[in-house]
C-alpha cells in the first residue's frame, strides 16, 4: 500500500471509532498484519485511506426480497 501525500494517520482508538472496533481488536489486526501501518517512534498509526478502503470495498447493496 502506497501512503498518499496528505493521509492523515489515526491512532488505533480513532481507527476503532470509525469502524466500530474495540482497541484491542485493531492491535491484534495489527500484530496479524491485516492493517498497513506507520511507525513514528513507538506509536503505531494507521493511514486514513486505508479505512476509506475498507468501507468503499466493504460495501454491499442490500438485497430485496422477492
Amino acid at each position: 500500500m502506497k501512503l498518499e501525500e496528505d493521509d492523515r494517520l489515526l491512532t488505533v482508538f480513532e481507527y476503532g471509532t470509525m469502524l466500530a472496533r474495540k482497541p484491542s481488536t485493531v492491535r491484534k489486526d495489527i500484530f496479524l498484519k491485516k492493517i498497513p501501518t506507520v511507525k513514528i517512534g513507538r506509536q503505531i498509526r494507521i493511514p486514513l485511506s486505508w479505512v476509506q478502503r475498507i468501507v468503499k470495498e466493504g460495501y454491499r447493496p442490500a438485497v430485496t426480497a422477492r
